[in-house]
């Protein structure tokens, strides 16, 4: 019986190994996206990874067929978005890195943004999985697109208005 267990437990610590060889890379850059950090300095992106991760391995025994990059891409985006909301209050804006690509977007433009282009999940999981209506994920996923592809630009100093009279 003791046998079993620890050859049970070799596979499932073999076949999490071989997941997180193939499936960390991208979503450690997903993370690093929603949390817009950059590249080279992520440390809450590591984090989120960190516990998606854990969250996947705890559930590992009872996916039962299902997909653990999924399983770990939802937890990864739940767990953003809740933190985001305690810390900030209603998807409030952090300060993200200038470096970031996606630093001009709210926490929730980029967490629907990523989640849509950048994971391609459909506009209906993405609604189930956050709770909004479909409509209200398009919309948010147009606005950050429109404002990544359109940046604002930067104003220019305003002088007064004053005139110099002519000497």
């Amino acid at each position: 019986m003791r046998d079993r267990q620890v050859s049970r437990g070799a596979r499932r610590a073999r076949e999490f190994a071989a997941f997180v060889a193939g499936a960390a890379g991208r979503l450690q850059h997903a993370a690093t996206l929603l949390t817009a950090e950059a590249p080279d300095a992520n440390p809450r992106a590591r984090r989120l990874l960190t516990l998606a991760l854990a969250h996947t391995y705890a559930h590992w025994d009872r996916l039962h067929g299902e997909d653990p990059y999924d399983c770990a891409r939802q937890y990864l985006a739940t767990r953003f978005a809740r933190a985001t909301w305690h810390r900030y209050g209603a998807f409030g804006r952090a300060r993200p890195d200038p470096r970031s690509p996606l630093a001009a977007l709210t926490p929730q433009e980029r967490l629907i943004l990523v989640l849509r282009l950048y994971e391609g999940v459909a506009e209906e999981q993405a609604a189930a999985l956050l709770g909004l209506p479909t409509d209200r994920i398009h919309t948010i996923c147009d606005r950050a697109t429109a404002t990544l592809l359109h940046p604002a630009r930067p104003t220019a100093p305003r002088t007064a208005g004053r005139k110099v009279a002519p000497s």
